[in-house]
């Protein structure tokens, strides 16, 4: 499992989006991000698809997502 609490981009209130991970300041879930690229959307498709969340915002998930996958805690 991916420690999201140190990615400075997201939160998580269990009072809004049943309490999963949201880019910060919405209620986008993180996991739209990964659902709409695997479904082929690209990144700049993905910030015109959900406003509110930034490029930058979207390449800080993923590099906190690939530097957690890479590290001998996610093996």
């Amino acid at each position: 499992m991916l420690g999201w609490s140190a990615c400075s981009v997201v939160e998580r209130d269990p009072l809004r989006v049943s309490g999963g991970w949201v880019f910060r300041g919405t209620r986008i879930p993180v996991l739209a991000l990964f659902e709409n690229l695997e479904d082929g959307v690209e990144i700049v498709e993905f910030v015109e698809l959900f406003p509110g969340v930034t490029p930058e915002q979207v390449r800080t998930v993923l590099s906190h997502a690939a530097k957690s996958l890479a590290s001998p805690q996610a093996m």
